[in-house]
C-alpha cells in the first residue's frame, strides 16, 4: 500500500440540482476525516454544521452553484467575475489562498469535470490538489458508474408522491394524471419510481367493490426518454383503460421525446432556450404538458393532471440503501485522499462493478437506460404495456440497468437476500474499506 501523505487542509464543493445524498455525503466525508485524521482542517465555503445531524436532513448544507467556470460570458453575466477576468483563475486563487490539499466534489459530471479541469489548471501553475468527486445524481446517468448517489431515495420518494397524487382520480370523471419525474437523458428514475409505486400498490388492502380499486391506481403506461413512443397506438390502448376504468395514470421522464418536441418546435422558428452547460431548459419544453395536450383529446380525458415530483424527491434525506452507499464510498474516497488518487468515486461497470476512483476523463453524462432490463420488462408487462423500440439517439449501456431498490444490498447487485449493515461508528472506516476490497492501514487496526 502506498505510504499515507499528510493532509492539511479539505475543501468541500456541492454543485448541480439538489439530490437526496448531498448533506449525507458530507456528513459522512466529515466522518471519515474525524476517525483518519483529526488534525485535518476541513472547510466549507458556508459553514456552521455537525457531521452526525447531516443524515437527517436532504438539500445542501453549503449551498449549491450551477456555474461552468469556462463559460466566460455566463461568469460575467451573473457577476461572479468582471470583464477581463478569468473565472477558473478566479477560483484557483480562491483555493490556493484557503491551502486546499483535497478538494471533495458533490455533483454530476459536470460538476466533476469543471473540478479536474480546475486541477490541472492549479497544477499548470505550479499549485498541486487532489480533486475527488462524489457522483450525485437522481438521474442514474453517468458513465461507467454502477449506481449514483441519492437515485434509489428519489424513486422512493417520487412513489411516496404518487400515491397521494393518485387520489385525484376519484376527483373527477374521465381523470388523465400525468406523473412527470426527473431524468433529462435517461430513464431509469421514472422506470425505477414506476417499480417502486407498483411495489407499494401490491402491499395494500384494496376495496374494489368502491374506488379503492388496484386497476384504478395502478400505472397504465411508463414513457422513457430511450423509448419510440407509438402515439396512435398507446392512445388506442389508453383510452380502452378510460373507458373501463374512468381514469388513466401515466409516468413520464422529462426528457420523454424532448429531441423530437425541440427541432418540432425549432423548425417552427421557436427558440428553445438553454443553460450555461447548453441543455436544452427542460421546463420551456414542458414535456408533461405538451403529451397531456396531445393524448387528453384522444382518449377522451375530461381532465389533465400533470404532477411533479421532481423537487419532492430530489430535497429529501437519504433514505438507507442510499446511506449505505454513500457511506461506503466516503470511507474509499478518504482513503484515496491520503495516497492522493483523483477521481470519481463509484462501482466501475467497465471494471467488474469495483469500487474505486475513476478516473475523471472516463466519466459522462447521458447514460441511458437499458430497456431489456429484466425489472423493466417485468413492469411493462404487469401493467399490460408492449416493448418499445429503442430511439435512434440511444447508446446500449455496459449491461443490464441497476435495481430499482437498494433493498437487497448493494454490493453485488445482483439481488438475493444479503443486506448490508451500517457498522458501529468504532469501526466504520476499516469495515467500509473491508468490503470494499481496500487495502486497511495501520492506523485502523489493519
Amino acid at each position: 500500500m502506498a505510504a499515507q501523505k499528510q493532509i492539511d487542509t479539505v475543501a468541500f464543493l456541492t454543485a448541480g440540482g439538489l439530490a437526496p445524498c448531498l448533506s449525507s455525503s458530507l456528513g459522512y466525508l466529515i466522518e471519515a476525516y474525524t476517525i483518519r485524521s483529526p488534525a485535518t482542517r476541513l472547510i466549507a465555503y458556508k459553514g456552521g454544521y455537525k457531521a452526525g445531524v447531516l443524515q437527517l436532513h436532504g438539500g445542501s448544507p453549503i449551498g449549491n452553484s450551477r456555474v461552468k467556470l469556462t463559460n466566460v460570458k455566463d461568469c460575467v453575466k451573473r457577476g461572479l467575475v468582471e470583464e477581463g477576468q478569468d473565472p477558473q483563475k478566479v477560483a484557483a486563487d480562491q483555493l490556493v489562498k484557503d491551502k486546499v490539499d483535497i478538494l471533495h466534489t458533490i455533483g454530476g459530471d459536470d460538476t466533476n469535470t469543471a473540478a479536474a479541469q480546475l486541477a490541472d489548471f492549479l497544477q499548470s501553475h505550479g499549485y498541486s490538489m487532489t480533486v475527488i468527486g462524489m457522483p450525485k445524481t437522481i438521474d442514474n446517468d453517468v458513465i461507467p458508474i454502477r449506481q449514483s448517489l441519492g437515485a434509489w431515495t428519489a424513486a422512493q420518494k417520487g412513489a411516496e408522491f404518487f400515491a397521494n397524487v393518485v387520489a385525484e382520480s376519484t376527483a373527477n370523471p374521465r381523470m388523465f394524471i400525468i406523473h412527470e419525474v426527473m431524468g433529462r437523458d435517461c430513464g431509469w428514475l421514472t422506470a425505477a419510481t414506476a417499480n417502486q409505486y407498483m411495489k407499494y400498490l401490491s402491499n395494500h388492502t384494496m376495496l374494489p367493490e368502491l374506488f379503492v380499486d388496484h386497476s384504478r391506481l395502478a400505472v397504465h403506461a411508463v414513457y422513457l426518454p430511450e423509448m419510440v413512443i407509438d402515439i396512435e397506438a398507446e392512445a388506442k390502448r389508453l383510452k380502452a383503460i378510460m373507458d373501463e376504468f374512468d381514469c388513466v395514470n401515466i409516468f413520464i421522464s422529462e426528457g420523454a421525446g424532448v429531441k423530437d418536441i425541440v427541432k418540432e418546435q425549432e423548425a417552427k422558428g421557436i427558440e428553445i432556450p438553454r443553460d450555461a452547460f447548453g441543455h436544452v431548459k427542460l421546463d420551456a419544453v414542458n414535456v408533461g404538458k405538451y403529451f397531456g395536450d396531445t393524448f387528453a383529446a384522444k382518449i377522451g380525458a375530461e381532465k389533465t393532471l400533470v404532477q411533479k415530483s421532481g423537487y419532492f424527491a430530489r430535497a429529501a434525506p437519504a433514505n438507507e440503501a442510499d446511506r449505505t452507499l454513500i457511506r461506503q464510498c466516503a470511507m474509499v474516497a478518504v482513503d484515496c485522499a491520503f495516497q492522493r488518487v483523483g477521481g470519481v468515486m463509484g462501482h466501475d461497470e467497465e471494471d467488474g462493478s469495483k469500487l474505486k476512483a475513476i478516473a475523471f476523463d472516463r466519466i459522462k453524462g447521458g447514460k441511458c437506460f437499458e430497456l431489456a432490463t429484466p425489472w423493466f420488462v417485468a413492469l411493462l408487462e404487469s401493467i399490460g404495456q408492449p416493448p418499445s423500440k429503442v430511439a435512434d439517439h440511444v447508446v446500449p449501456p455496459a449491461g443490464h440497468s441497476s435495481m430499482s431498490s437498494g433493498e437487497h444490498g448493494i454490493f453485488g447487485f445482483d439481488g438475493g437476500d444479503a443486506k448490508f449493515r451500517p457498522p458501529a461508528r468504532a469501526g466504520a472506516a476499516k469495515h467500509s474499506l473491508e468490503e470494499a476490497g481496500m487495502a486497511v492501514p495501520e492506523s485502523l487496526g489493519a
